[in-house]
């Protein structure tokens, strides 16, 4: 399937632009373990010794990039991994209801987005174009969708390679930098679950293909996916000489691997496009691995093609809702 059609070039585009038109960098910081987006502060009380509640450990103030109209703030930060050394940018946005006073004490359930194309040096999801944030809103407010934390980290090293979200030997370590550094950065800020129920990602072509693969990784980090037009085999030309490691991030391995072991369960929602390429090698993956602890779902966009906005757009259409069932809601 391909990694960067036309229309997720034009989306790049416009989103490119948006990166620019949007930053507010004069507005105050926003620290979410503190002070809350719309200049509150949290009252957070220490959980119970079993919970699946945790803290924030180490909260950073992040500099605002947009804000949308009920008042949240999408913001971003610079990390530089404390396990795979790589620096790079994470956008995240936090719902209104993250600073309800209801659930001052509540986790909160994490979706990671990941854009197709070269998912670097920005992440377009974090736009006022696509209106992910927006989507989620929406549908949170109608009971459709869980209020989600949205993280939006950088997808690859630079602009000329992809890295198929792993340690390639000999470079960045693009697979601990998602696995770990970005989790950890937002444990640092963030009331989120223990429970990989609490966590999950949302992913359009490359990114995708990524998230499917976190999970299948790491079920025991990760227990769901929203992937739009997902390869299902890594093809990056980095992994030249490197086949014993490109099949320990194959998520056909890892898929069949996690039916081997009978657990855990995971869910994974695909979204298609009815115009788009690459259709047969999903619905196999779907048809050969989606079963025992791999839950799935399959979710066509009549007349789509392989295009990250008509995902984003389709999300309220039924996966969002199926995804948002399968993971931890907060608790007032």
């Amino acid at each position: 399937m391909k990694r960067l059609s036309t229309a997720s070039a034009a989306v790049l585009a416009v989103c490119s632009a948006v990166l620019v038109a949007g930053c507010s960098s004069d507005s105050k910081p926003v620290n979410f373990g503190k002070d809350d987006a719309k200049g509150g502060t949290t009252r957070s009380q220490a959980p119970p010794k079993n919970s699946k509640v945790q803290l924030p450990t180490n909260p950073r103030e992040w500099t605002t990039q947009r804000e949308l109209n009920d008042g949240t703030k999408v913001v971003r930060t610079t990390l530089k991994g404390g396990k795979s050394g790589f620096e790079g940018k994470v956008w995240a946005w936090a719902p209104k209801q993250y600073f309800e006073d209801k659930y001052r004490n509540s986790a909160f359930p994490v979706l990671i987005a990941l854009p197709g194309s070269n998912g670097y040096p920005s992440n377009y999801w974090y736009g006022g174009d696509l209106k992910l944030q927006e989507t989620i809103a929406e549908q949170a407010g109608k009971g459709k969708s869980l209020p989600f934390i949205v993280i939006m980290p950088v997808l690859n090293a630079d602009k000329k390679n992809y890295y198929d979200g792993s340690d390639i030997p000999g470079r960045a370590k693009m697979g601990t930098w998602m696995s770990d550094d970005v989790p950890d950065l937002v444990r640092e800020n963030f009331r989120t679950f223990k429970d990989p129920k609490g966590w999950g990602f949302f992913g359009s072509s490359s990114g995708g293909y990524v998230g499917m693969k976190m999970m299948l990784q790491y079920p025991n980090r990760f227990g769901a996916v929203i992937a739009g037009g997902p390869d299902t085999r890594p093809d990056s030309p980095l992994w030249n000489g490197h086949e014993k490691e490109k099949q320990a991030n194959n998520p056909e391995k890892l898929a069949q691997d996690l039916i081997n072991k009978g657990g855990p369960t995971v869910n994974l929602s695909i979204m298609l496009g009815t115009k788009e390429p690459g259709q047969r090698n999903v619905k196999d993956f779907l048809a050969k691995y989606g079963k025992g602890p791999i839950k799935t779902s399959l979710h066509m966009i009549q007349n789509g093609q392989h295009s990250g906005r008509q995902y984003a757009k389709s999300l309220a259409d039924g996966p969002l809702e199926w995804i948002s069932k399968r993971m931890l809601a907060p608790s007032p």
